[in-house]
């Protein structure tokens, strides 16, 4: 079977802010991506939990699989936000099946 080359993007990012990355993603025209729950981690500042924290507190983890050529539009849309907040993302080469979803 053919596969074809892509990005897989992950944006962990403020709850409160994932209002705001949709959007700026979907401006860019990056309309297809999966928001997921973090529930922990550790870090700089050391571990932390979602457990007991009240409302939208916490992270969000939003993954992004889009074709080579689209990447730059994506990065410069998401560091508008993350730029000024506490967010991570990371890039990685990974490989589709069917090209024209993406």
């Amino acid at each position: 079977m053919q596969t074809h080359n892509a990005k897989r993007v992950e944006i962990v990012i403020e709850a409160p802010l994932e209002r705001r990355l949709k959007d700026a993603l979907k401006t860019a025209d990056i309309t297809g991506f999966t928001i997921l729950p973090v529930l922990g981690g550790s870090g700089r500042s050391g571990g932390w939990s979602r457990e007991g924290q009240l409302g939208r507190a916490g992270m969000v983890c939003f993954v992004c699989i889009i074709r080579p050529d689209r990447l730059d539009g994506l990065l410069a849309a998401a560091f508008e936000v993350v730029e000024a907040h506490i967010g991570v993302v990371t890039i990685t080469d990974c490989e589709v099946l069917r090209a024209e979803r993406f």
